[in-house]
């Protein structure tokens, strides 16, 4: 899903599409991921995750499918196979980690 919402952002960015929409917080993108306004937020959105993941791939796995998936806790605890008070630590910490990277 993320792969997808990237590609289609990348195309309404190019200079045929009139690109260049301004960059928002990851709480605005996180409300409304696929609308027509962020298309530039889930570029930069992609390229911040991918830095996370380096760093730490669960945090940017369960970010990802709380985001682009829309996964409760308990369904990314289920999926990751850890524990729900895991998935709240790694997303508090992952959001922090995004709002520094995306600041």
């Amino acid at each position: 899903m993320r792969r997808i919402l990237v590609d289609h952002a990348r195309t309404r960015m190019s200079q045929k599409r009139g690109g260049g929409t301004e960059i928002r917080s990851l709480q605005e993108i996180s409300v409304e991921v696929a609308g027509e306004d962020d298309a530039a937020d889930v570029v930069e959105l992609h390229h911040a995750l991918e830095k996370l993941e380096a760093q730490d791939e669960r945090k940017a796995r369960v970010i990802e499918a709380h985001v682009f998936g829309g996964l409760t806790y308990d369904e990314i605890a289920i999926a990751l196979d850890i524990s729900a008070a895991t998935v709240h630590r790694d997303l508090r910490m992952a959001r922090a980690w995004l709002a520094r990277e995306l600041g």
